[in-house]
This record gives C-alpha cells, sequence and structure tokens, in this order.
C-alpha cells in the first residue's frame, strides 16, 4: 500500500538528489502556504461542540495575517475545515480528503472519541502530523491501540484524563450527604468503555470509596427510552447518577427520571451539561446540575498567541456571537496554539518529520494551561488541569460555579457544592 508517508519520503529523496546536482530547489518550497486541516462535527448530535469553531478559526486568521516566520521565511497559513458529521467513519473519510486530496502539513481535530480517534489513526498511517484534544486521554490513546513503551510517531493529544474526572467528581459527591449508592449512564461508545472499564475507570475507585456502583449496563446513543436504567436506579435507592452522555440522551433521561418519579441528589452528566445552550434548554430542571469543567472564564490561564486571559476570550465570544462561552472555546483555541506554536519552531514546514518533532517539544502555556508533551503521563500525551462546577439559574440564564478544585487549587472557587432541591 502507498501511504503518504511513503510517497513523500520518495519525492523527498529525489529533491535531494536535485540539490546535489548543484540546481537551486524551487523558491516556492522557502515560503509556500501551510495547510492546516480541521475536522470538526459541525452537524449531527455532537455539533454543540463546534460552536465556538468559526469565532475561533476567524480570531486566528486575523492574528497570523499574511503568513508566520519559520526558520527565516514567511509562509501564509491556510485553513481548511472538514465537518465530521458527528460520524467516526465521516471523520476517518474526511482526514483522508485533507492527506491526500488537500495535501495539508498538520491536521487538528477535536470533540470527543468519534472525532479525534479516527482522525488521529488516519494521520498515523499516512504519517502526516497531528494534533488533536477535547477527548479524555485514555479513549484516546488506549482506544487507538497506543503501547505506553513506543507511543506514537506523528500524533499528539492534550486533555485530561479518567483519574482527573473520578477525582473531581468524588470530590463533588463528597461535599453532598448522600446513601453513596450511584447509577451509572455509560453508553457503548469508547468514552463510555474507558468510563466503565472495570481497571482504568470508576468501578474500582468508587469501590475503594466506599460507593456501591448501580450500572444497567452499556447502551445505544440516541436511546428513546430510559426506563429500564431508571428503575433500576429507584429500585437500589441511587442518590448520586453519573454518566457521559451526548446531548439527546441526557435530556431523554432527565426529562423520562422527572416522569417517572426519580430525584437523584446529584447528576452529572459529561458531554451533555458542559453547555449553557443545553442547560437553558432544561430550565428549572437545569438548578443543580453538576459536570467537569475542563476551562472557564475563572481560569489562570492566557493565550500564547494573542494575550488573551480566559475571561477576555470569553467576553470577546460573547460580544462577537451573542453567545455564552462554552468549554470548547478554550480548547478551541488551545488547539491552534499548540498547532502554530509548532510550526513556528519546526526546521523545515515542509517535513513531516520536523512538524512532528516540533510538537513533541511542546512545552507552551495556552488559554487551557500549560500543554507539555515531555511530561507524559505516557508518550504523545500531554494532561490540562480539571475541576469541578454545578449550575444554577440565575434571571432565566444558566450560570456555572467552580465548587471543586481539590486537585488545582490555583483556580478558584465560585460557590458550594448543594444537592439538587
Amino acid at each position: 500500500m502507498i501511504t503518504r508517508r511513503k510517497f513523500m519520503k520518495s519525492t523527498a529523496a529525489t529533491g535531494l538528489a536535485v540539490g546535489a546536482s548543484g540546481l537551486a530547489l524551487p523558491a516556492y518550497a522557502q515560503n509556500r502556504p501551510i495547510k492546516i486541516g480541521f475536522v470538526t462535527p459541525q452537524t449531527g448530535p455532537l455539533a454543540i461542540f463546534a460552536e465556538p469553531d468559526a469565532f475561533v478559526l476567524e480570531q486566528f486568521k486575523k492574528q497570523i495575517g499574511d503568513g508566520i516566520m519559520i526558520n527565516g521565511a514567511k509562509h501564509p497559513v491556510e485553513f481548511i475545515v472538514k465537518d465530521s458529521q458527528s460520524s467516526s467513519n465521516r471523520a476517518s473519510s474526511v482526514a483522508q480528503e485533507l492527506i491526500f486530496e488537500d495535501e495539508v502539513d498538520l491536521i487538528t481535530a477535536t470533540a470527543t472519541p468519534d472525532t479525534t480517534n479516527p482522525v488521529a489513526d488516519q494521520a498515523e498511517l499516512n504519517g502526516v502530523p497531528c494534533v488533536t484534544n477535547d477527548t479524555p486521554w485514555q479513549p484516546h490513546f488506549f482506544g487507538r491501540q497506543g503501547d505506553p513503551a513506543v507511543g506514537f510517531e506523528y500524533t499528539y493529544h492534550f486533555f485530561w484524563g479518567l483519574e482527573d474526572i473520578i477525582s473531581v467528581f468524588m470530590g463533588m459527591w463528597d461535599q453532598v450527604g448522600t446513601n453513596k449508592v450511584v447509577g451509572a449512564l455509560w453508553p457503548n461508545d469508547p468514552d463510555g468503555n474507558g468510563w466503565s472499564h472495570p481497571e482504568l475507570g470508576f468501578p474500582p475507585v468508587m469501590a475503594e470509596r466506599g460507593y456501591t456502583l448501580v450500572d444497567p449496563g452499556r447502551y445505544q446513543n440516541m436511546t428513546d427510552d430510559f426506563s429500564a436504567q431508571i428503575s433500576a436506579f429507584k429500585d437500589a435507592g441511587v442518590e448520586i447518577v453519573t454518566g457521559v452522555q451526548i446531548p439527546p440522551d441526557f435530556t431523554t433521561f432527565w426529562t423520562q427520571a422527572a416522569q417517572q418519579g426519580f430525584h437523584p441528589k446529584v447528576m452529572q452528566a459529561a458531554k451533555a451539561t458542559e453547555f449553557p445552550q443545553a442547560i437553558a434548554g432544561l430550565g428549572d430542571r437545569a438548578e443543580g446540575l453538576s459536570v467537569e469543567v475542563w476551562w472557564s472564564p475563572h481560569h489562570p490561564f492566557s493565550s500564547s498567541f494573542t494575550g488573551q486571559s480566559s475571561q477576555a476570550l470569553a467576553d470577546a465570544y460573547t460580544a462577537e456571537t451573542g453567545a455564552p462561552w462554552t468549554m470548547p472555546l478554550g480548547f478551541k483555541h488551545s488547539l491552534f496554539e499548540v498547532a502554530i506554536d509548532a510550526l513556528s519552531r519546526s526546521e523545515d514546514p515542509t517535513s513531516p518529520e520536523a512538524i512532528a518533532k516540533a510538537i513533541g517539544q511542546t512545552n507552551l502555556d495556552t488559554i487551557v494551561g500549560n500543554v507539555n508533551f515531555g511530561a507524559g503521563p505516557v508518550p504523545n500525551i500531554a494532561k490540562t488541569p480539571l475541576v469541578g462546577g454545578q449550575w444554577r439559574m440565575q434571571d432565566g440564564k444558566p450560570v456555572l460555579d467552580i465548587v471543586e478544585n481539590g486537585d488545582h487549587p490555583n483556580i478558584p472557587l465560585t460557590g458550594e457544592m448543594k444537592p439538587i432541591a
């Protein structure tokens, strides 16, 4: 099979031969446009993750202007965006388009394993540098059969891990008086399978901390009936529900829970309850929902690219779009911070190996915190901080308070965890 990696290596060898014969290499290679591919779920059930895309891309285009300096030459930068349609198969297909048709120099992707994993797999297979985020690192790394002893050659990822969300969620549970019986809503997808893993996921830590797990088993995304799960939770006396759900599934579950008289003291649905737009649609039923917080205006970090503080970035987004800030806003911004920083440091932007090497050497303070691929926990992975938040309604609008920061006290608390009324 002829991969792009093999093709580029063969053409590179030809170029070296021409250079050795005394002919000048084309000037085009010295300042040719750099193409950055971006795969994102602009449509489908994950589309809420992509709402900040246009704003962030426009910010970077304006700041970049006519190009970035790389090894003494200015290179224009072109962003090529592809919609994954919230499908892993589609994400893989458009990644191939970026590699073979658009001939991008670098691929980026965000928004759950359904997007990041297939894109990174195609990049690794074809020797194209790739940076991703917004997927817990275990479902991304181990979901791609990563070997901690070896790692990957071209693909890098930064986000928090399951150990972080377990710590944050339990830190919030411990603040509320409950019977410590926890119901799980884990779907049959990379996230759900990772979170429910008997060794790496929630179950072993819950047992160590004295929590009883009620797990009805994996369910399929876009399920329209959660009666079986609700019945199991009621029978077991569940007072805490934790899960990782796409927004439509959480809305279905939470509506049916109310209809069937199930009222837990703690309700956490990662993915679904991360977004003020989704929370606002729940009205009074949103009060007291809790969630992990990867980024917020309260985070004490600034952009390496624009110099904006977290608060300034959130304010600029709302002023420009009229929409409330969301957690993906910070991570979309940081994704391109890392990409541009690595390209600027690469010795040869026409060489996939040189770009990948520069990415691997990243140690950058970004809008979401420090990104350092040399720090682990496994090769090609950098971790970012995670805290816990709880929603409250204020004048009909959702407000997210930071209520748990045990692992990262530098991110200030803005509220106190309370049971759902």
